[in-house]
C-alpha cells in the first residue's frame, strides 16, 4: 500500500485510516473525489472496501490483474476487489474457518457487479479439474438466471435486484470450489402486476417476448410485441437503451442448460412465464346481476393449455370464491373488482412460487455430494437502503433489513477491533457511535412494534383498512422520537406529510412511507379455490409449487412481513457464525454519467452506509498497524543497525529502528505481533524518508561505475544494469534455495516419522507422532457418538493412542450415562421397568449405579416363606422399593430390595428378612432372584413357574404407553411396561 503514498496529493490516500482529519466528513469526501477523478474507484477503510460505480468500462479486471493480486499481502498493492477476495480466500485456507462478504449500497451502486467480480475471481483462481470446472460454471451461470427472474429496471437502476441473495461457496481442503447454496429473501412479487411509471417488470418477460424464437412463441401463444401485454406496459418503459433483451435471452438459455435444467423443466418454466402474461390480459365485465364474467376465450385457451387445467375449472376459480358452511361448499360469485384482485393474486403467487422452485433447482445442481467438512465463503448481495418519491410496503421491508444489517455491522466491527487490541495487549479506547437498536425495536418489538401492529390489523375481524392501521400506530407508538405522522407532526412538518403518510427517522435519514396498500401487500392472500385450481395442473413445476399435501388450507398463512422477519433472523444467525468482510458500494450521481461526482448524493450514502462510524472504530486511536516482519522488511534501510540484515527477532529490530527514527512514546505502541502508529503524519514522514533513502542507495550503485553519467556511454550503463540484475537474481535464487531446503527437511522428517511411527518417541518421529495425535483428536472431536446407542462407532485410534482412546471412551460414556440419568425425572423413573428378556444380557454389564436404576420399581416375583431371622442391615448399601407378588393370586406386597457389598436382601417394613440372601454376582438370571429355586420357563412374552406340583403360574408382558400391573381375566398377572434400555 505504501508504495504510492508519495502521490497522495494528487490521487488521495488509499486507506482512509491514514487520513489525518479522520473525523471530518469533508476530508473523507475530498479523498473519494480525488481518487474517483483519477479512475481509482476502490479505497480501503482498514479491510473494508469502498467502491464507487464508474459508469464506464475500466481495464482493471483482466486475467493479468487477477494473477497480480493472487497470493499478495492485502496492503501491498493498490486497493482492488480482487485483493479483498484473495485475502478472504487465503485467510479461510490458513485458519480453516468460514467467512462472508457483505456487499451493500444503494440501488445502482454496483452491488451485483461486485458480486460477479468476486465470483469470477474465485472461478479463475481456484484449482481446476473437470468436476471443479463443472461446479464453477454452474456457480457463474446461476447469476444470469436469477437476474432474469429476480431483477428489473427501476427509476434508479436498469438492473436492480428485486430480491435479496445470500450465496455460500463451499471449498475443499485444497481450495477447490466444490459446491454452493443460495438463499433468497423477499422477492418483490407486486412488480408482476404493477410497475411505477418509468419502470419495468422482471427481465425474463421482455427477454422471452423479444428473444424467443418464432416456434417457441407460437407454442406459448405469444406475440413479439410487449405492448400487447397488460403486465408489461404499466410503466410505459418496455424498451431500455442500456438493456439488450435478445442477447440476455441467449445467455439465459445457455445458463439453464449448464445449470442442469432438463428440456422438460425449461418447457414448463417458460409455459408458466407465458401463462402469467396471459393472466394479465384477462378482462372481466359485469353481467346483468353485477357479477364478474370472463369473455377472453382466446386467453383462457392458452392458459388452459400451458397450465394443463380445464378451461371451465380455471374460469370458475377466477370468477367465484368457495365458501365452506358446515358440511356444504358454496361458490360465491365475485364482483369485477374482486375478480381482478383474485387474478392478480394468482399471478403473484404463481410467479413467486416458481421463483422459489427455481432457486431450489439451482441449489440441487450446486449441491456438494461429498459429506466431509467444507469451509465456506458467503456472498450477501442485499438490497440497499431505498428512498423514492413514494415509498410503500416494499421499501419499508427493505429499509428494515438495512437497519438490522447496520446493527450487525457495527457490532461485528466493534467486536473484531476490540478483539485485535486485546490480542495485541494494547489498551482499547471506547468509540462513540450511533446505536440504531432504538429503530430496530420500533419496527420489530413484540406487541408494540410496527410489524406486530401491522399483523394484528391484517388478522383482526371487521373492516380493517390502511388508515385504521395508521390510527393504531398513532395510538400505540405516537410518542416515539423516530416516528411521526400528519396528525402528530408540528405545523411546519405537517406540510410535508399527507394524511396517509408516516415518517421514520432511520439511521440513514428520514423516509416517508405511504400507508396505502400496506395491508393488501402484507396479507398477500390467495383465495382457497385458487390454490385448489392450481393443484389440478399438469404442469410439473406448478404441481410441485402447489402440492396437495400443503398444510391445512383453513389456517391463515403467516403474513409477508412476519415471514421476512423470520428469514432475516435466520440470516443474522448465519452471518453471526462467520468472519465478516465488507464491500460498501456508492453511486457518484443519479444520472449514471461517468466522471461526475455529486457531493450531496455521495455524502448521503457515506452517512447511511456508516462509513464514518466504521472509520472512527477502525482508528480507535491508531492510524496504522502492521506485523513486525512487514514493517521491518520495508523500512530497515533507514537504520544502519538493521541494514542490510537484522539478526535478531523482528520485534527487536523494529524497536531499534523506531528508536533510530526518533519516534516519541505517545506516537506508537508495541503489541505482541504488531506495531501500532497513532498519527498518519508519523507514517508519512517515515515513508518519505524511505523514498529518499531508496534514491541514495540507487545513486551509490550508479557511482560505482565512474562513467555511468557520461551521455552515450552505453556499455557502462549495460554493465551497471547487468550487475544489479545479477545481484537481484542471486538474492532471489538464494531465497528459493532456502525455501526448498526447508520443504525438503520437512518432507524428510515426515517420511522418517511415518517409517518409525511404531517405535518409542524420539528425534526421528516426535513431530510425526504429534501430528498423528493432533489429527486423531481433532477428528474424534468432530465425530463423537451422539447417543449411547452409537458408542461402538468410536473412531479407531492409531497404535500410539490406543490406551488414551480407551480412557477417553470410558470417560465419555460415563459422562453420557450421567447426563442421561440426571435428565430422567422422578415420574419417568417410576415408569422404568425392564422386561425379562433384557435382564440376562444387561445386569452383569451394569455398574452399581446403573443397577440401582435397573431394579427401581422392578416387578419382583418371589415365593412365600414361613419365617426368617432378623438381621442388622449395614449402612453401606443401596436400597430401592420394589413390589412382591404372591404366587397364589398375585397379591402385591411392598418390600425393600437392599444391595450390600456382598449380597442382596429382600425386607419387609419391619426389617424382617423374608427371603434368603444371595450373592450380587449371581444376578445373571431371572431365576436368581426367586427364592426356593423355582423352575422358571421363558416363553416369548410370558414367564411360567411352578406354584406346586401340577399347578403353574404365568406372568404376561406387554408394551404400552403407561406402566400398569393387573390380574387379567385368564388368571395371569399382566405387566404393561415402557421399554427403556441403557447402552
Amino acid at each position: 500500500m505504501e508504495a504510492s503514498l508519495t502521490a497522495r496529493d494528487r490521487v488521495g490516500i488509499q486507506d482512509f485510516v491514514l487520513l489525518d482529519a479522520y473525523t471530518s466528513e469533508t476530508a473523507f469526501l475530498d479523498n473519494l473525489r480525488k481518487r474517483f477523478h483519477e479512475n481509482l474507484i476502490y479505497t480501503y477503510i482498514g479491510t473494508l472496501l469502498v467502491s464507487l460505480n464508474p459508469y464506464k468500462e475500466l481495464d482493471i479486471y483482466s486475467k493479468k490483474q487477477m494473477d497480480t493480486y493472487m497470493g499478495v499481502n492485502f496492503f501491498e498493492l493498490p486497493p482492488h476487489i480482487y485483493a479483498l477476495a484473495d485475502n478472504v480466500f487465503r485467510t479461510m485456507m490458513s485458519e480453516f474457518n468460514n467467512h462472508f462478504i457483505l456487499i451493500s449500497g444503494e440501488s445502482g451502486a454496483g452491488k451485483t457487479e461486485a458480486c460477479k467480480k468476486i465470483l469470477h475471481f474465485y472461478a479463475v483462481s481456484c484449482p481446476s479439474t473437470k468436476i471443479l470446472n463443472n461446479v464453477r460454471d454452474r456457480l457463474l451461470l446461476s447469476n444470469p438466471v436469477l437476474e432474469a427472474f429476480g431483477n428489473a429496471k427501476t427509476l434508479k437502476n436498469d438492473n436492480s435486484s428485486r430480491f435479496g441473495k445470500y450465496m455460500d461457496i463451499q471449498f475443499d481442503h485444497q481450495g477447490g470450489a466444490v459446491g454452493g447454496h443460495i438463499l433468497s429473501y423477499l422477492l418483490e412479487k407486486s412488480r408482476v402486476v404493477h410497475q411505477n411509471h418509468g419502470e419495468r417488470n422482471f427481465h425474463i418477460f421482455y427477454q422471452l417476448v423479444d428473444g424467443g424464437d418464432e416456434d417457441l412463441l407460437r407454442w406459448l401463444g405469444l406475440r413479439r410485441d410487449c405492448q400487447h401485454y397488460n403486465y408489461l406496459v404499466q410503466g410505459d418503459c418496455a424498451k431500455v437503451s442500456s438493456v439488450n433483451d435478445r442477447s440476455d435471452w441467449r445467455t439465459v438459455r445457455k445458463a439453464l442448460s449448464v445449470v442442469d435444467f432438463s428440456e422438460s423443466d425449461v418447457e414448463h418454466l417458460f409455459g408458466i412465464v407465458a401463462s402469467v402474461l396471459h393472466l394479465g390480459n384477462l378482462k372481466f365485465e359485469a353481467d346483468t346481476r353485477g357479477y364478474a364474467a370472463l369473455h377472453n376465450s382466446q386467453e383462457m385457451h392458452w392458459l388452459s393449455k400451458l397450465l394443463g387445467i380445464p378451461a371451465q375449472v380455471l374460469q370458475q376459480g377466477l370468477t367465484h370464491r368457495k365458501i365452506e358452511a358446515k358440511t356444504e361448499e358454496v361458490f360465491s360469485p365475485f364482483s369485477v373488482d374482486h375478480a381482478v384482485y383474485a387474478r392478480d393474486a394468482l399471478a403473484k403467487a404463481v410467479y413467486g412460487r416458481t421463483f422459489n422452485w427455481l432457486v431450489n433447482k439451482i441449489n440441487e445442481s450446486l449441491a456438494n455430494v461429498d459429506s466431509s467438512r467444507k469451509t465456506v465463503i458467503g456472498l450477501l448481495d442485499i438490497y440497499g437502503f431505498e428512498v423514492f418519491t413514494v415509498n410503500s410496503f416494499e421499501q419499508f421491508c427493505i429499509n428494515y433489513c438495512n437497519e438490522k444489517l447496520q446493527q450487525l455491522f457495527i457490532q461485528l466491527t466493534l467486536k473484531s477491533e476490540q478483539a485485535e487490541y486485546e490480542m495485541e495487549g494494547v489498551e482499547w479506547e471506547p468509540v462513540p457511535y450511533f446505536n440504531n437498536k432504538i429503530i430496530c425495536d420500533l419496527v420489530e418489538e413484540k406487541h408494540r412494534g410496527i410489524i406486530s401492529l401491522l399483523d394484528e390489523e391484517c388478522l383482526r375481524p371487521g373492516e380493517a383498512t390502511d388508515f385504521t392501521l395508521l390510527e393504531k400506530m398513532e395510538e400505540i407508538i405516537g410518542g416515539h422520537p423516530h416516528f411521526v405522522t400528519h396528525k402528530l407532526a408540528d405545523q411546519k412538518t405537517r406540510k410535508s406529510l399527507a394524511r396517509g403518510d408516516f415518517r421514520l427517522l432511520h439511521y440513514a435519514g428520514e423516509v416517508t412511507y405511504s400507508v396505502v396498500g400496506f395491508l393488501d401487500k402484507n396479507n398477500d392472500l390467495l383465495y382457497r379455490n385458487g390454490k385448489e385450481v392450481m393443484q389440478q395442473s399438469k404442469n410439473l413445476i406448478i404441481k410441485h409449487c402447489f402440492p396437495p399435501s400443503e398444510p391445512d388450507q383453513k389456517k391463515r398463512p403467516e403474513t409477508v412481513v412476519t415471514q421476512f422477519k423470520s428469514s432475516l433472523v435466520g440470516l443474522i444467525e448465519i452471518l453471526g457464525t462467520k468472519e465478516p468482510w465488507y464491500v460498501r458500494c456508492i453511486k457518484p450521481n443519479e444520472a449514471k454519467e461517468p466522471g461526475r461526482f455529486d457531493d450531496v448524493l455521495v455524502r448521503h450514502q457515506v452517512k447511511y452506509l456508516g462509513l464514518m462510524e466504521h472509520l472512527r472504530v477502525r482508528r480507535a486511536g491508531f492510524a496504522y498497524r502492521r506485523k513486525y516482519e512487514i514493517f521491518l522488511q520495508r523500512y530497515k534501510p533507514l537504520c544502519p543497525d538493521t541494514w542490510p540484515n537484522w539478526k535478531g527477532t523482528a520485534a527487536e529490530g523494529v524497536q531499534v529502528l523506531i528508536k533510530h527514527l526518533g519516534y516519541q512514546p505517545d506516537e506508537y505502541k508495541m503489541g505482541r505481533t504488531k506495531i501500532f502508529i497513532r498519527h498518519p503524519r508519523t507514517l508519512f514522514a517515515t515513508e518519505d524518508a524511505f523514498q529518499v533513502c531508496k534514491h541514495k542507495l540507487a545513486t551509490k550503485i550508479q557511482a560505482k561505475y565512474k562513467g555511468y553519467r557520461v551521455k552515450g556511454d552505453y556499455q557502462k550503463q549495460k554493465e551497471a544494469a547487468t550487475k544489479i540484475e545479477n545481484c537481484w537474481r542471486g538474492l532471489m535464487a538464494r531465497k528459493e534455495r532456502e525455501k526448498r531446503e526447508w520443504a525438503v527437511a520437512i518432507i524428510k522428517r515426515f517420511i522418517k516419522g511415518f517409517m518409525t511411527r511404531n517405535e518409542p518417541s524420539g528425534a526421528d518421529n516426535r513431530e510425526y507422532l504429534s501430528y498423528v495425535r493432533h489429527s486423531y483428536l481433532t477428528r474424534l472431536r468432530e465425530n463423537l457418538p451422539k447417543t449411547l446407542l452409537h458408542k461402538d462407532l468410536w473412531l479407531t485410534p492409531p497404535p500410539i493412542l490406543k490406551e488414551t482412546s480407551l480412557f477417553l471412551k470410558q470417560l465419555f460414556i460415563r459422562h453420557m450415562v450421567r447426563k442421561y440419568v440426571q435428565g430422567i425425572t422422578e415420574e419417568r423413573k417410576a415408569l422404568v421397568c425392564y422386561t425379562h428378556t433384557r435382564i440376562h444380557t444387561r445386569i452383569h454389564t451394569c455398574t452399581h449405579m446403573q443397577a440401582a436404576v435397573i431394579f427401581h420399581n422392578f416387578c419382583l416375583f418371589a415365593a412365600s416363606v414361613e419365617s426368617a431371622d432378623q438381621f442388622h442391615v449395614q449402612r453401606e448399601k443401596r436400597d430401592v422399593p420394589v413390589v412382591k407378588y404372591d404366587r397364589n393370586g398375585f397379591r402385591p406386597r411392598p418390600r425393600q430390595l437392599v444391595f450390600t457389598r456382598d449380597a442382596a436382601y429382600l425386607l419387609d417394613e419391619g426389617d424382617l428378612v423374608l427371603e434368603c440372601d444371595f450373592l450380587f454376582e449371581a444376578l445373571t438370571k431371572l431365576s436368581a432372584i426367586v427364592d426356593k429355586c423355582d423352575f422358571i420357563q421363558v416363553v416369548q412374552d410370558s414367564v411360567r413357574f411352578d406354584i406346586q406340583p401340577g399347578r403353574e403360574g404365568v406372568v404376561d408382558f406387554r408394551s404400552g404407553q403407561e406402566s400398569v400391573v393387573y390380574r387379567a381375566k385368564n388368571g395371569h398377572l399382566t405387566v404393561v411396561i415402557i421399554y427403556l434400555f441403557f447402552s
